[in-house]
């Protein structure tokens, strides 16, 4: 659990600042579950360049609760949080020595977002809040105000927790939750999971992930794992500590993730797999007269395929359904041709009335709602929430990553995308998992720029 904050202070000499205003909002890593905003009446007058700064002046706060009266507010409200904010060590310093004044020894492990950012989103042209966050698209209203800039750290600290690959942020939290002797069970764990697509992580005691996987109910799937009588889920529920979760909003987000965090964590209870996931893929040759046809082959990652799939059958089941979607082109009659019984190519062939160009145009009209070798293309899908987008971004092919966007921020510009945009890095079957989705599910959208 986090707790991510911003402190308003009145400026003056070193640790004698008070507190003018106070943000807090707990986050479990996936949704903000609890909220506190307050002015303070910090006892003490405004520095003049302050007020400029921030536009809270003295008359605003003579009214507000004194510190005393918020403290046990925030205790409760950071309780087994790690404090997160951008320059954590300012944020903490202050609040911690507001609590000395009580009488207070106040104590939380802190993560800070610039240095996050830092490790995380390297080569960016500042790191200030208000620079980093605009340059990553994320809204930011009341800059100097606690509120607008907590809100502002929390959706910065969201797309940070989805770029961190080695899980570094997740691990040093489960570390810290062993000092407190928290040892959640089975029953407990599941309660906390959603019934919705993503990820989830199971870790040991030592916060070391073992097992990672993806499902369309991330509860569902969970709770069968905890229920298994198989060998290696027996081992995993004795090493069992908890399990965490990421919510992808899309089957192929989950898809991509689970590919590249097995690849990058190794979990000892994944195995990875050397053989390609869709064996068979569908290619695109010419004949002799220069006619187009498609054939059925093993998948070989040196050439470009049209579509992948896990057996023949299901590369034949995608041609039928392709060619009666298209019944209104000058197709004739529809012709199969295997060449053997252990299927090193199946050609598929077409009788037409059209020209050689008409025919080929025709053939290539079919794929179209598949094509993902354009210079740039998004394919634009449901996010994680209902007011919230999930794009897919490709170049010539080449997966590049993803990212999630508001439906009241509308991303229409390329670069902006690419600021955005969480790397995947490259796995054989990327390409594959794509065009297989593309091929499965409706609802979403391709769009070539």
């Amino acid at each position: 659990m986090y707790a991510v904050l911003d402190i308003e202070t009145t400026g003056g000499q070193f640790n004698e600042e008070g507190i003018t205003e106070i943000a807090i909002y707990r986050f479990d890593g996936n949704q903000i579950v609890d909220q506190f905003i307050s002015l303070v009446n910090p006892e003490m007058e405004i520095q003049p360049f302050v007020v400029k700064l921030t536009g809270i002046n003295n008359a605003m706060l003579r009214l507000a609760p004194k510190f005393y009266e918020i403290a046990k507010r925030i205790i409760e409200i950071t309780d087994n949080c790690v404090i997160v904010a951008h320059n954590a060590e300012f944020d903490y310093r202050v609040l911690r020595n507001e609590f000395k004044r009580l009488g207070y020894e106040y104590s939380r492990n802190t993560l800070c977002t610039v240095e996050l950012s830092q490790k995380l989103l390297p080569d960016m042209p500042s790191y200030s809040l208000g620079k980093l966050v605009r340059s990553l698209g994320i809204p930011i209203a009341d800059r100097h105000r606690a509120n607008g800039d907590a809100m502002a750290t929390e959706k910065l600290f969201e797309l940070l927790l989805s770029k961190d690959k080695e899980k570094t942020i997740l691990t040093s939290m489960i570390k810290s939750d062993i000092k407190t002797g928290i040892s959640p069970k089975f029953l407990d764990i599941v309660d906390t999971l959603p019934s919705t697509v993503g990820i989830y992580y199971i870790l040991d005691k030592e916060g070391n992930i073992i097992f990672i996987g993806k499902s369309k109910n991330i509860r569902k799937k969970v709770l069968q794992h905890f229920t298994s009588n198989s060998p290696i889920f027996k081992k995993i529920q004795q090493e069992t500590y908890t399990v965490t979760f990421e919510k992808t909003g899309t089957e192929l987000i989950a898809l991509l993730k689970e590919a590249e965090e097995i690849n990058t964590n190794k979990p000892k209870y994944n195995k990875v797999s050397k053989k390609s996931v869709f064996p068979y893929s569908i290619y695109l040759k010419t004949n002799l007269e220069g006619y187009l046809y498609l054939s059925i082959e093993k998948t070989d990652g040196r050439k470009r395929n049209l579509m992948a799939f896990t057996s023949p059958n299901e590369a034949r089941k995608f041609l039928h359904k392709i060619f009666q979607r298209q019944q209104e082109l000058p197709y004739v009659e529809f012709i199969y041709e295997k060449k053997s019984t252990k299927i090193t190519a199946d050609n598929f062939f077409i009788n037409f009335t059209s020209t050689r160009e008409e025919f080929n145009a025709n053939i290539l009209e079919l794929f179209k709602p598949y094509d993902i070798d354009k210079d740039h293309v998004l394919i634009l899908d449901k996010g994680r929430k209902v007011d919230e987008k999930s794009a897919v971004a490709l170049e010539k092919g080449k997966l590049n990553g993803y990212c999630f966007y508001n439906l009241n921020h509308q991303i229409n510009a390329p670069e902006r995308i690419a600021a955005n945009l969480t790397p995947i890095l490259f796995n054989r079957n990327n390409r594959n998992i794509i065009l297989n989705y593309l091929n499965k599910k409706i609802g979403y959208k391709l769009i070539h720029y």
